[in-house]
């Protein structure tokens, strides 16, 4: 934080003394970091889109998955990009409720998807539950993807 107060010193300094060297510089300076924040919030906004676009189901399934993993997680890939890496949080809902279930705790699970899923390709594997809410069992309960966070190949 020290640094960054003397470099707003030193610029403001370098402003006043030298004004015809320093505006230059410093529009210069400014339209090139306008042109990589541009560039950033331009490719968050396409990962955005991309994740928007992924077809996740959850569904609560003790016949097809282990006891230890209940929950059956099928992924499609509906983008024309190789989706690199996904990773996401569950939220567990009553019928008709907009209340999560789910309690956020520090140790709650991550869940991860698979490593490399073509275009079009689907995933399927079966998880652990999160930890809900007492008096709340699963079977009665709605699962929903959220906070996605992802990447994909160019």
């Amino acid at each position: 934080m020290l640094i960054g107060a003397l470099l707003i010193l030193t610029w403001l300094v370098l402003l006043i003394r030298y004004p015809l060297r320093a505006v230059p510089i410093s529009l210069g300076a400014v339209l090139g970091l306008a042109l990589v924040a541009g560039w950033v919030l331009w490719q968050e906004h396409r990962e955005e889109q991309l994740l928007a676009r992924l077809e996740i189901q959850l569904i609560h399934d003790p016949q097809r998955c282990p006891a230890a993993q209940p929950l059956h997680v099928r992924l499609h890939n509906n983008t024309g990009k190789k989706l690199q890496s996904l990773q996401w949080e569950v939220a567990a809902y009553s019928p008709g409720s907009r209340t999560n279930l789910a309690r956020r705790a520090y140790d709650a699970p991550t869940y991860q998807g698979p490593g490399d899923l073509q275009p079009g390709a689907s995933w399927e594997s079966c998880l652990p539950l999160p930890l809900l809410r007492s008096g709340y069992r699963a079977a009665t309960l709605e699962f929903q993807a959220e906070r996605l966070q992802g990447h994909f190949t160019n």
